[in-house]
């Protein structure tokens, strides 16, 4: 090799290792800024240092507010179709709310899925995993809501009857339960996108969205039940339309880079990993939902065998409970980002602290709710009805459902942080348990032994025992991947 060509290789070889050295620089000098906007936001802040229950109040109690909106969905279209005083259209509104829950439930494997993932990617630092994961998120709600839509229409009349309706509720059932069918896309974009929303952190964005489409569906449903005299058909068309809204502002903050992360064309291709992932966790979180509206449908055909007006009183007496229910989900969602985000970040400690005092707070606050229901339960049903019957067997039901709320709570809040360490078997494990072996069996049996009093009380039980088992796994299951953990560091 001459020395001119030895020099030349020579610069050539300097000149393409400062090119690589500059492009990796430049590359990681883009990922270091990234991450250092990251470490300054508040909300990371809130997920990785904030005291326990601060943190838990901050990411709980905005959800809460929104959620106490948002039962509204519910009550709203209770209430204007109660001042028809038609206890059939009622009833119908009662006997569709599982469809709503099917519609939830595929939305909720997506979104659980991709929000666990989102919250481990960020605790871990990889951020674009993250952005990846949420692109994917949509896209899939979009496929899942098209093949409800579908697969609803053409099955109208059989889904219609195995929701237990009969004949004098079988046509308002059927009008109520198509629309819903039809506005799948916004029903399930809508629950999607505050889940991701949430996953970030970004609580207050994604209460803006459901506070935003409740507000349309108070305003819409007397218009069309009333004005435009559609009845139950103009409820759903409401409902639908509420959900609509919320889940356009929701993208619209995606769209003005108000959040953290952001879907990006480049990343609709997903990766076999991200989609393992989404689904490993969300299958079992969609199954939770659905079996929970299996057990809501087999309630529901039990209570039918005591009158139809007998159903119209549970569903008023369970859509005021939710008011409670909410309370508890709120807290949970809102601590299902903090678990998710340390034990990316491998923070066991945190997260044992972050689960106690989420238990403190949501404990405390349901006990109060608890006794504002035993005192007002007549009240409070007579808000929807004017019917002596209905108000009566209603008070009864809310008087002893209202017993779970001192123990669901923290029922959900283990479920979810199961779900948020990528551990879904554990979660769905509580499910399958809680509904299968405990609450449709107990439901059963209890009805069969004491009548409409006992199947009443099957729930209430069935919650106490699963409190008390899935507090116990979960913090076994914290500590044993702390000293794995420990173990590989030692090692």
């Amino acid at each position: 090799m001459t020395k001119e060509t030895a020099t030349s290789t020579e610069q050539k070889t300097g000149h393409n290792t400062e090119l690589k050295a500059g492009q990796k620089t430049g590359q990681n000098t883009e990922l270091n800024t990234e991450t250092d906007t990251f470490k300054k936001d508040r909300r990371i802040f809130v997920l990785s240092e904030e005291k326990p229950v601060r943190a838990v109040v901050k990411l709980g109690v905005p959800l809460i507010a929104g959620m106490f909106i948002m039962v509204l969905y519910n009550l709203v279209d209770t209430f204007f179709i109660g001042l028809m005083r038609d206890d059939y259209q009622l009833a119908a509104v009662n006997l569709a709310y599982p469809v709503m829950m099917i519609s939830i439930a595929i939305s909720n494997m997506v979104g659980t899925g991709a929000s666990s993932l989102i919250a481990r990617s960020m605790g871990a630092k990889e951020n674009g995993k993250a952005c990846h994961t949420l692109t994917v998120g949509f896209e899939l709600t979009v496929i899942n809501s098209l093949i409800v839509t579908a697969a609803g229409l053409l099955f109208l009349p059989a889904v219609v009857r195995g929701l237990g309706a009969q004949s004098n509720t079988f046509d308002y059932t059927a009008r109520y339960t198509s629309i819903i069918f039809l506005g799948s896309i916004f029903t399930m974009g809508n629950y999607t996108s505050g889940q991701l929303l949430r996953s970030e952190g970004s609580v207050k964005y994604s209460v803006m969205g459901m506070i935003s489409g409740t507000v349309v569906n108070i305003i819409l449903d007397p218009v069309f039940i009333f004005g435009l005299k559609m009845g139950i058909r103009g409820a759903a068309i409401a409902t639908i339309l509420g959900n609509a809204a919320g889940m356009f502002i929701s993208l619209w903050m995606y769209a003005a880079g108000k959040t953290l992360l952001k879907p990006s064309l480049r990343y609709l291709r997903p990766t076999g990993e991200i989609l393992r992932e989404i689904f490993w966790v969300g299958i079992p979180a969609s199954l939770e939902t659905l079996l929970t509206s299996a057990a809501y449908i087999v309630n529901n055909n039990l209570a039918v065998g005591y009158g139809e007006l007998t159903v119209a009183a549970m569903g008023v007496a369970q859509k005021i409970l939710s008011l409670g229910n909410y309370i508890y989900q709120g807290f949970a969602a809102g601590t299902q980002p903090l678990m998710g985000y340390n034990y990316g970040a491998g923070n066991y400690k945190r997260m044992k602290d972050v689960l106690k005092a989420g238990l403190m707070v949501v404990s405390s606050t349901e006990l109060c709710v608890m006794a504002v229901f035993g005192l007002a339960a007549p009240q409070l049903i007579g808000i929807f009805t004017d019917s002596a019957e209905v108000i009566a067997t209603g008070s009864r039901v809310l008087r002893t459902i209202m017993w779970i709320l001192p123990f669901v709570g923290a029922v959900s809040m283990s479920r979810m942080s199961f779900q948020a360490m990528g551990k879904p078997q554990y979660a769905f494990a509580i499910t399958l348990v809680r509904q299968l072996v405990l609450y449709v069996p107990l439901l059963l049996i209890l009805n069969r032994v004491f009548g409409f009093g006992g199947m009443i009380w099957a729930q209430p039980v069935t919650e106490l025992i699963m409190m008390a088992a899935s507090v116990s796994l979960l913090l076994a299951m914290i500590s044993r991947e702390d000293r794995r953990t420990q173990s590989g560091r030692q090692n």
